[in-house]
């Protein structure tokens, strides 16, 4: 059972790490989270039968989001708005918000 521990923890830890890899962040958080629900679920689980299917299919598992990632490395797409900080967030604003700050510019100008 240790050297199973020591597995599981090295397939947990790459497969966290190679999901980290995807370029879509929706992608990117879903891997994420399944694979730790995924883990935990089965955390207690004692069937040694069991635990060498469930290594198996982590394995697999492993492999397909190496060749996901890979995959999505060549065809790129856009960032989304919460996952890219250098988005100028002054065009995501209404045009009125800007009529409105002028407003509220000349307001407070006017009583200085």
């Amino acid at each position: 059972m240790g050297s199973n521990r020591a597995l599981i923890l090295s397939l947990y830890r790459k497969m966290l790490r190679e999901s980290r890899k995807f370029d879509s962040y929706i992608y990117r958080e879903y891997a994420w989270r399944r694979i730790r629900e995924a883990f935990r679920q089965n955390m207690n689980e004692t069937n040694e039968q069991k635990i060498r299917t469930l290594i198996e299919d982590a394995q697999n598992n492993l492999q397909i989001i190496q060749r996901q990632t890979l995959i999505g490395s060549l065809y790129p797409s856009k960032k989304l708005v919460v996952e890219d900080p250098e988005i100028n967030t002054d065009k995501l604003n209404h045009p009125e918000d800007d009529h409105r700050q002028k407003q509220r510019n000349n307001f407070e100008t006017a009583n200085r």
